[in-house]
């Protein structure tokens, strides 16, 4: 992948008065520099995709409440709270803390998906967000179809509608000290069944390929979730099946091949099967 050229924040810093507190940081969909925003640590994102760009519809409906708090956003740019504490949850995992780390994120989960007392802001229903599975079924066949199937499935049959983040995962749930506690980032602007936000969590963490494939752990992180989140069991491996199909779809489109993804679904296939 080619390299994008130096993003230049200046009229940003300008606009709202912010100071540079850290190295710029690019990743495939944003550019993102340490800032402090009236002497309060604070994050600059500027977004290059339009899932991204959205990412504060969500972040405003939470108001802060298991989510980064919006200090400022125009266009595609965006000023968050900027976590700071010491703990991650890749590294929790790394050491050995698999189980702490699934229910950080699952409390943090419940703190999303919690009603408000405010209308829902605009958000894209979820089986819209899953409509690359069916085209990439007929394509590639082979699990694909399984999962799609098993998708339908679910949409025929959908149930405890909420807010999702819709990428809730070890990367994406930050400390934010003992004060904030832990805090989403990132979200995708979706609306649908909770049980969703939850099959990414065993695809994850993302680099720790040996981890994640490891025999035993996808069950036992389905029966962590479904005790910590109150989920049906059968139902969570559901929707993992469904979320590994739909993201190697999304990967195949883009002409790589989703190893992690074919990995997780055969898993949860297989515990589907038992």
């Amino acid at each position: 992948m080619q390299q994008r050229p130096a993003f230049d924040f200046s009229p940003y810093l300008r606009r709202w008065d912010l100071q540079p507190d850290g190295a710029p940081i690019v990743t495939r969909c944003s550019d993102l520099l340490p800032v402090r925003l009236r002497g309060a640590p604070a994050m600059l994102k500027i977004a290059h995709e339009e899932e991204e760009r959205l990412g504060h519809v969500p972040l405003r409906y939470w108001d802060g409440d298991g989510a980064a708090c919006v200090l400022a956003q125009e266009g595609d740019a965006l000023v968050l709270e900027r976590a700071q504490g010491a703990r991650s949850l890749v590294s929790m995992v790394e050491a050995g803390d698999d189980d702490a780390a699934t229910r950080i994120i699952c409390s943090v989960a419940a703190r999303l998906h919690a009603p408000r007392p405010r209308p829902l802001p605009d958000l894209l229903p979820l089986d819209r967000w899953f409509e690359a599975l069916e085209p990439g079924a007929a394509r590639h066949g082979g699990m694909l179809v399984r999962c799609a199937g098993v998708a339908r499935d679910l949409f025929a049959d959908a149930r405890e509608p909420v807010t999702l983040h819709g990428d809730l995962h070890h990367e994406n749930v930050l400390d934010a000290g003992p004060e904030r506690g832990w805090l989403a980032i990132d979200p995708k602007r979706l609306h649908g069944e909770r049980g969703y936000d939850f099959a990414n969590i065993v695809c994850n963490p993302e680099r720790s390929l040996d981890i994640v494939t490891r025999p035993g752990r996808l069950l036992r992180q389905v029966d962590v979730i479904a005790e910590a989140a109150e989920h049906d069991r059968r139902r969570l491996l559901q929707w993992i099946l469904a979320y590994a199909g739909l993201s190697a779809a999304w990967i195949l489109d883009d002409g790589d091949t989703p190893h992690l993804e074919f990995a997780v679904a055969e898993m949860a296939a297989a515990a589907l099967d038992a």
